[in-house]
C-alpha cells in the first residue's frame, strides 16, 4: 500500500502539498514509515513501564489486529477503546485501524451511564478497558446487546469471559498486511467532549491524522525527530491524540505517555525526570502549574515550546509563563470536528490575549446569525473550511447537517478578528454569549478581567436574571490557595472588573467555588452553572 511522503517543513512555511493516495491505511502509514527511515530501534513511546521502539510498536500493532481478526471482529466494526495513557492505547487503536476496524477513543473519566451510551449508540462488538477503569463497565458486561468482548489492560482479576490484554496479543502473529481501506473510509471516532450536552459520535477518515502532521505538526509547532514530547492532554483528546500520537508517529519523535491524571506535580515530574522539549497543555493547567508553590526553575527543564489548546489562554497565564520559563506558549483553537488545530499563534509570531492566524491549509471566516461575514473588530461564529473535518456525527443526521454545511464546519465558537493586525480574539462559545441592556457580550472578557485579579485562579461567567427578568453576568470564581472566601472579596472583585470593562459588564453576583465543572479536556462547561440557578 503507497504511503504519502512526509518532507522536513520549517516553522513558519507553506505546508508541503498533501498528496496521499486514495488506496491508504493510517496505522500501515504511521508505523511503517518509521521503519523504512530506518528507526526500528528508537524508542518511540515512554510510558509508566518503560520504552518501546518503533520496531516494536509496529509488532504490537501487527499482533492486535490479527488478534481482533481472530475474534471475528471485521472490517468496519466499532471497538471501544477506554484506556489510560501507556503503550496499549496506540497499541488497540492503531491495531483496530490497520485491521479496518473503528477504534472510538473513550474518555476515562466518565460514569457507568456515559460509557452505556456510548456503548450502545455505538454498538461496539468489542471493549478495550484498563483494569483501573474496568468497575465503570462491569455493569455493562452482559447487558448492552452488541458488546461480544472484553479485553482489559494491566493486572487484576478479569471478569466472566474476559480476555487479558498481553495474553490476546501473544496470541496474534508478527506479520499483517493492511486492510485495503481508503483515504475517505471512516477511521476512527471521537466522542465530542459534551460542553454543550450529549456527545456526539465524530467520525473521521483515515487521512485526517498524517494530514494534522503536515498542517500544524509541522509548519506550526516544528515537530522534529530529536524531539521529546509531553502531551497532558490525553490521548483520547483529539488534541491529546494529535500531539502524542501523531506528531511522535510521523516525525519519528519520541513522546512521553502518563497514566495519571495530569496534576502540577505529575507534570512537574515528568518535566524534570524525562525533560521534554515540546509540552502541550491547556489554559487550566498552565494556571495551576504557575500557582503551584513546587514549579520548577527555568533551569530544570529542557522545553523549547509549549502550546495550549481547549480554552482560550487568558493573556496574563501566557506572559507568566513565558516569564519563568523563557518559553512561548502558542495558543490556539482546534475542535473535535476538526480534529487538531486550525487557528494558531507562530513561534516569534505570538500576541497573547489572542488565537493568532489560520493554520495555512485552512479558510476561516466570521459570520453573523444569518450567515452573512462580519466586519473586522465585529463578533461572530467562527467557522472552518480545511481537509481535517469530520465526515459527520454517528447516527445524528440533524445535528451533522447543522454543523457541516458544504466544505464549511461551524466552530460554535464566537470570535472577532483584530483590524490592527488580523488576528483572531476569542469572545466565547456561541451558547454563552450574554446579552446586557440590549448589547451582545464575551463571558470570555470578564473572566479574563476577573483572573487578572491576583486572588483568583479560575473564572467562569453567565447570565442571570435580576429581580426585573433582566439579564446581568454572574461569575464563578475558584480562588487560589490560601486565599479566603468574603463578601468583601466579592466586591473587591466587582471593582476590579468595573475599573478594566465597561462598567455595565462587571457580575453583578459573585459565588465562590471549589472547581469549576469541566470536561476532560479542560472546557467549562457553563450549563451546568447555569443549571445550578433553575
Amino acid at each position: 500500500m503507497a504511503m504519502p511522503g512526509l518532507s522536513r517543513v520549517e516553522p513558519g512555511s507553506t505546508p508541503p502539498r498533501i498528496d496521499i493516495p486514495r488506496a491508504y491505511n493510517a496505522a500501515h502509514d504511521l508505523c511503517e514509515r518509521n521503519l523504512a527511515a530506518g528507526r526500528a530501534g528508537k524508542v518511540a513511546f515512554i510510558d509508566d513501564r518503560g520504552a518501546t521502539t518503533f520496531g516494536e510498536l509496529a509488532v504490537r500493532v501487527n499482533r492486535f489486529a490479527n488478534a481482533l481478526a481472530g475474534l471475528g471482529m471485521r472490517a468496519e466494526e466499532r471497538v471501544l477503546v477506554c484506556l489510560l495513557d501507556s503503550i496499549d492505547f496506540p497499541t488497540a487503536f492503531l491495531g483496530a485501524i490497520k485491521g479496518g476496524i473503528v477504534p472510538i477513543a473513550a474518555n476515562t473519566l466518565l460514569t457507568t451511564a456515559d460509557y452505556e451510551y456510548m456503548l450502545r449508540d455505538s454498538r461496539a462488538r468489542t471493549l478495550v478497558v484498563s483494569a483501573a477503569l474496568l468497575p465503570a463497565f462491569l455493569p455493562l458486561i452482559g447487558t448492552v446487546p452488541s458488546l461480544v468482548h472484553v479485553i482489559v489492560s494491566g493486572a487484576g482479576p478479569l471478569p466472566a469471559g474476559a480476555l487479558g490484554f498481553d495474553a490476546l496479543l501473544a496470541t496474534g502473529g508478527e506479520r499483517c498486511a493492511p486492510a485495503e481501506t481508503t483515504r475517505d473510509d471512516i477511521c476512527f471516532w471521537l466522542y465530542s467532549s459534551g460542553s454543550t450536552g450529549a456527545p456526539k459520535g465524530t467520525m473521521h477518515v483515515h487521512s485526517s491524522l498524517v494530514t494534522t502532521a503536515y498542517l500544524h505538526g509541522g509548519p506550526i509547532v516544528g515537530v522534529r525527530e530529536d524531539d521529546v514530547l509531553f502531551s497532558a492532554a490525553k490521548l483520547f483528546f483529539a488534541y491529546g491524540l494529535g500531539n502524542a500520537l501523531t506528531y511522535t508517529l510521523a516525525f519519528g519523535a519520541t513522546a512521553i505517555l502518563m497514566a495519571e491524571r495530569p496534576t502540577p506535580d505529575a507534570v512537574f515530574k515528568r518535566l524534570i525526570e524525562r525533560r521534554p522539549t515540546i509540552f502541550f497543555g491547556v489554559p487550566t493547567l498552565f494556571a495551576m502549574m504557575l500557582a503551584s508553590p513546587a514549579l520548577p526553575p527555568r533551569g530544570s527543564v529542557a522545553m523549547r515550546l509549549a502550546t495550549s489548546a481547549g480554552e482560550a489562554l487568558p493573556e496574563h497565564i501566557g506572559r507568566r509563563f513565558t516569564e519563568h520559563f523563557g518559553v512561548e506558549i502558542l495558543d490556539g483553537l482546534g475542535s473535535t470536528e476538526m480534529l487538531h488545530v486550525f487557528l494558531s499563534n507562530r513561534p516569534g509570531d505570538l500576541r497573547y490575549g489572542t488565537s493568532g492566524r489560520a493554520v495555512p491549509g485552512y479558510e476561516l471566516r466570521v459570520v453573523n446569525d444569518d450567515g452573512a461575514p462580519v466586519a473586522d473588530g465585529e463578533i461572530g461564529e467562527l467557522q472552518v473550511n480545511g481537509p481535517t473535518a469530520a465526515a459527520g456525527y454517528w447516527n445524528n443526521r440533524a445535528k451533522s447537517h447543522a454543523t457541516f454545511q458544504g466544505p464549511w464546519t461551524r466552530s460554535g465558537d464566537k470570535y472577532r478578528i483584530d483590524p490592527a493586525d488580523g488576528r483572531y480574539v476569542y469572545s466565547g462559545r456561541t451558547d454563552d454569549m450574554l446579552k446586557v441592556g440590549g448589547i451582545y457580550g464575551s463571558p470570555v472578557e470578564v473572566e479574563s478581567a476577573l483572573v487578572a485579579h491576583d486572588a483568583v485562579l479560575e473564572a467562569a461567567v453567565i447570565g442571570r436574571e435580576d429581580a426585573d427578568r433582566l439579564v446581568k453576568p454572574m461569575a464563578y470564581v475558584v480562588l487560589k490557595p490560601g486565599r479566603d472566601r468574603s463578601e468583601a472579596l466579592a466586591e473587591e472583585l466587582r471593582q476590579h472588573v468595573k475599573l478594566q470593562l465597561a462598567p455595565y459588564k462587571f457580575p453583578r453576583w459573585v459565588e465562590f467555588l471549589d472547581e469549576l465543572p469541566k470536561t476532560a479536556t479542560g472546557k467549562i462547561q457553563r450549563f451546568k452553572l447555569r443549571a445550578r440557578l433553575s
